[in-house]
């Protein structure tokens, strides 16, 4: 920890590690730490060796459960991945000893799954290793103030007034841990959810997570597509209907909600829904209770809705196309899932994941990427999101007659304006044998000044953005995009990536610090 600092590490948002609070100072709080690697004890001792704390180490799940029993810690930082008893066993038992219990998880591996378990188990939060210091700092001391806080007694006057492989959610960048976290403080409860995104961003799979993470797993999940169903249909398949209810209505039919009695329904862009039908579901949501198409006998159902949709619902509200109450009544939780463009650092782990996928069909296929073709898609904007990425390494994988995807192989408007000043073509090697849980760096040049082509398409990209969304910023948002790509392309060396952007040291740590961009930098 003394010399490295980790990219997106914890995952509160960036703008609360700026300025790190003070711990309190009426009383000593006490810090336990929990990892078999001794170099974590020294470093989290000489980072809080100033501080009011009093700090404790253990070396393994066991030792510290008897610890915490002991003296009762205020915040437990527990790593992961230890020796006989993980972190996760070791957190159900600290929780079942003390459900007011602050623990903060470490892991070195930010896997979906590996989130979304920490976050059910009741952790306070996780970071990833190594550690961004500032930002670490400032979780440890709000997790301590939380800590205090549910140990005071609050009265109110008696008067008043008025699996890492198998996972389907790829990508360990900080919007995406921030998903991860989300999933798992919703998933247990039976919280409406509202699912918002681009298309093609997975909105479906983090419905699943979250069902599969919910305590309705051994209920059924049912999706359906408001929009692929027509308008005169919809209805009956959502309620059902009775014999004779209208043309063609042969028979009685249950629809989706009796189905899914007791499990999870989710219904996949529901911006699309007709109003007619806006209504139904809005009695849903407030009595728990449907009525067949042809029927007026009230039926009671008991099912979690998950709601996903690409359109901006409040503008919908606006126009009068979407209902006001259902709209509140459904954005209860929201879960955002960011754009491919904005999470640039997750591409070549998706690009390994699809790879890896595909050839699980097809074992003769490519098993690696040319640095040249990953760096043309590192510079892509991806407006059809993960779905775009996975038909464009499907088709590659098609097209290649080696064993390595080739810049060739991508689709033309992928590859056009790159240049490579290579003879030769090194590779990105992405056999199952080989580890996709961090970002690939990238080495092959980048050339400085894109084709024209490629340069207005670029521009025209974020001139739809801003005819589509008044409060976009061009400038801003492109200035953002250069620094992060620039970064990312330098595996976060601020120098490298100063040069590479033309600009001084200095002033890109100014852009940094504006648009809270967390980097990784080694500690002067």
């Amino acid at each position: 920890m003394a010399s490295t600092v980790g990219k997106s590490n914890s995952t509160r948002p960036a703008s609360a590690a700026q300025e790190p609070v003070s711990a309190p100072s009426d009383d000593r709080q006490k810090v336990l730490i929990i990892d078999d690697e001794k170099d974590v004890h020294y470093s989290f001792r000489r980072l809080l060796e100033k501080e009011p704390l009093d700090i404790e180490s253990a070396e393994s799940g066991d030792e510290g459960i008897r610890m915490a029993r002991k003296s009762t810690p205020d915040l437990i930082v527990m790593d992961i991945r230890m020796g006989q008893q993980n972190g996760l066993d070791t957190l159900k038992e600290l929780r079942q000893m003390n459900p007011k219990q602050v623990v903060i998880m470490m892991t070195a591996y930010g896997t979906s799954q590996t989130a979304i378990e920490a976050m059910k188990l009741g952790a306070y939060d996780y970071v990833l290793k190594p550690f961004d210091i500032p930002q670490l700092k400032a979780l440890l001391f709000e997790a301590l103030s939380a800590a205090r806080a549910m140990k005071q007694i609050v009265a109110f006057p008696t008067k008043m007034n008025a699996d890492e492989t198998r996972q389907t959610i790829v990508g360990n960048s900080s919007a995406m841990q921030q998903v991860y976290k989300l999933i798992g403080q919703v998933a247990p409860t039976n919280t409406t959810i509202l699912i918002t995104g681009e298309s093609g961003t997975g909105k479906e799979l983090v419905a699943r997570a979250i069902y599969q993470n919910g305590a309705r797993l051994n209920k059924p999940f049912i999706a359906i597509n408001c929009a692929a169903i027509p308008e005169n249909l919809l209805e009956s398949e959502l309620f059902g209907h009775e014999k004779g209810a209208f043309t063609g209505a042969l028979a009685q039919r249950i629809g989706k909600f009796e189905q899914c009695d007791g499990g999870t329904l989710f219904l996949d862009e529901i911006g699309d829904m007709p109003m007619t039908t806006q209504t139904k579901i809005l009695r849903v949501l407030q009595e728990g209770e449907i009525s067949r198409v042809g029927n007026n006998l009230s039926i009671k159902t008991d099912v979690r809705i998950i709601a996903a949709t690409n359109k901006d619902l409040w503008q919908a509200v606006q126009r009068k196309e979407f209902r006001e109450d259902l709209f509140y009544r459904l954005n209860v939780v929201r879960v955002n899932l960011p754009p491919l463009r904005e999470r640039v650092t997750d591409l070549p782990i998706l690009v390994a994941y699809f790879i890896n996928k595909f050839r699980l069909k097809h074992p003769t296929g490519p098993s690696q990427i040319a640095e040249e073709a990953l760096a043309a898609i590192q510079r892509y904007t991806w407006p059809g999101n993960v779905r775009e990425l996975e038909n464009c390494i499907q088709r590659a994988m098609v097209l290649a007659t080696g064993n390595t995807i080739t810049l060739a192989n991508l689709p033309e408007e992928i590859g056009r304006g790159y240049r490579s000043n290579n003879s030769g073509e090194p590779v990105l090697s992405v056999a199952p044998s080989s580890s996709a849980s961090a970002p690939a760096k990238s080495s092959a040049p980048i050339n400085a000044e894109p084709g024209k082509d490629a340069l207005a398409h670029a521009v025209e990209v974020l001139f739809d953005f801003a005819r589509n969304d008044k409060h976009f910023k061009i400038i801003d948002a492109a200035e953002r995009e250069l620094i992060v790509r620039a970064l990312a392309e330098t595996s976060g060396n601020q120098v490298q990536a100063a040069k590479l952007l033309g600009i001084t040291r200095a002033t890109l740590r100014k852009r940094v610090d504006k648009f809270s961009i967390q980097k990784r930098m080694a500690i002067d």
